[in-house]
């Protein structure tokens, strides 16, 4: 019988228990007795479970002669709708996080050129995904950028620029790495990056320096005010040293 239905030995067990589905008789060794009624009343439990009505509502309806088995079932079946909605939600969820971890931002060519400037190439974020794919940072950025909107995404880049120019303001300014402008700074850029990934002060003085070091890196941040990149460095070394951290044994976490 279990078989048939293509249920367990237990829940039949279960149901004979609860008065559900009784066999009509057992053998004298106590084995369970099914007729052809009790067959078919075992497919309708079937049946009916398998719509997600619950074993109460179940023996209702088909106990009760009142019941209003049209009306229970389409109760279901919003029910099962509405399952599905969420189901097809999460989905897309998947969907969009499978994406993201593949190729970073999920914006079109147009899209990107229009929020991080028109100096800006795709390739970039494909060539850190081969660098970095394996990382926990990039799987934090992939998680991030499956849940950002093109707005969003403006506001990050709003927020990177802003940035750049209040470090080479404060440049300028004459501000000294270690002064509280330049620690409030640092920090700034901490929270400026967390919309990336997790940036921890060990962290922010390995990429501080990889800022100076890194051609790439350096050229963009020289590019906003020719030394930048090595005051930067030192503003995050000296924060760094105020809260215990030598940057010189910091390391990437």
């Amino acid at each position: 019988m279990s078989a048939r239905l293509g249920v367990t030995v237990r829940a039949l067990h279960h149901w004979d228990d609860i008065g559900l589905a009784p066999p009509s008789g057992r053998t004298a060794g106590g084995y369970r007795l099914y007729t052809a009624g009790d067959l078919e009343r075992l497919e309708r439990v079937v049946a009916y479970r398998e719509t997600g009505l619950g074993l109460d509502r179940i023996r209702a309806v088909l106990d009760d002669p009142a019941a209003d088995v049209p009306r229970a079932l389409r109760d279901q079946r919003e029910q099962v709708a509405q399952r599905i909605a969420r189901l097809e939600q999460l989905a897309a969820g998947l969907d969009r996080m499978i994406d993201a971890h593949d190729r970073g931002p999920l914006l079109s060519p147009e899209e990107q050129a229009e929020i991080f400037g028109p100096g800006w190439s795709p390739e970039r974020t494909a060539q850190a995904r081969q660098r970095y794919g394996d990382t926990q940072q990039w799987r934090q950025f992939a998680e991030r950028s499956a849940a950002r909107t093109p707005q969003e995404w403006q506001a990050v880049a709003a927020a990177v620029t802003a940035l750049d120019g209040a470090l080479a303001a404060a440049m300028d300014a004459g501000v000294t790495p270690g002064s509280p402008t330049a620690d409030a700074l640092v920090e700034r850029h901490r929270a400026v990056f967390g919309a990336y990934f997790t940036l921890t002060r060990p962290m922010q003085v390995c990429l501080a320096r990889r800022y100076e070091r890194d051609p790439d890196f350096a050229a963009h941040y020289d590019g906003v005010r020719p030394g930048l990149a090595a005051w930067f460095r030192r503003a995050v070394d000296a924060s760094a040293r105020a809260h215990g951290i030598d940057p010189d044994t910091a390391t990437w976490e």
